[in-house]
């Protein structure tokens, strides 16, 4: 018999409420307040705790607190990214994040899904799926990225957007549902 975390991490239908969950719950949220709470004046120890709760945190990266997650576990930030303040990352799936990305204050990773039909929604099972956001992406202030959602490498995400859909890489995406507006020019090369 699969356990309720089985199903979850296979990305199928499950009940959050199981012990082993919950467990892991806990620990986010112990990692959170420790990585919330940390001293400014100590980034050793801030990126200790980050490092605690996330699954992978590349070289060079920061996150600046509050930054608030599911799980942690299932986060993968790339190399020489920033997240700026009040970041929520839902991780009931894998959120990837490539090098180079820079997220602003109050964005959105939502992998979590919930059905449509109101009996299964009320008997509380649920569902997630990836997010990955490739590398050299800015998502502005108060974009959210919906579940399932891939952002190619270099597209600008403008403020306050809400991606519905995967987009292609080097466009500048707005609107809710967030559609690209124009390409994002490739610098020339110097040589």
């Amino acid at each position: 018999m699969t356990s309720m975390k089985e199903r979850m991490l296979a990305g199928d239908l499950y009940q959050a409420d199981d012990p082993e969950i919950t467990a892991d719950l806990a620990r986010a949220v112990r990692l959170m307040e420790r990585f919330n709470t940390s001293p400014a004046d100590d980034p050793p120890a801030r990126l200790a705790a980050l490092r605690d709760l996330l699954g992978e945190v590349g070289e060079e990266t920061w996150v600046r607190p509050p930054f608030y997650c599911d799980y942690g576990a299932r986060i993968r930030l790339g190399a020489r990214c920033f997240v700026n303040f009040n970041a929520v990352f839902l991780d009931v799936a894998p959120i990837t994040i490539g090098a180079d990305v820079q997220i602003g204050p109050n964005v959105q990773l939502l992998t979590p899904t919930h059905p449509v039909e109101p009996e299964p929604r009320r008997a509380k099972w649920e569902s997630a799926r990836p997010i990955t956001i490739g590398d050299n992406v800015w998502l502005g202030g108060g974009a959210i990225v919906l579940a399932g959602v891939d952002v190619g490498a270099n597209t600008v995400v403008g403020a306050g957007a809400v991606v519905t859909r995967d987009l292609p890489p080097n466009v500048v995406a707005l609107g809710n549902p967030a559609r690209p507006v124009r390409s994002v020019e490739q610098p020339r090369s110097t040589s």
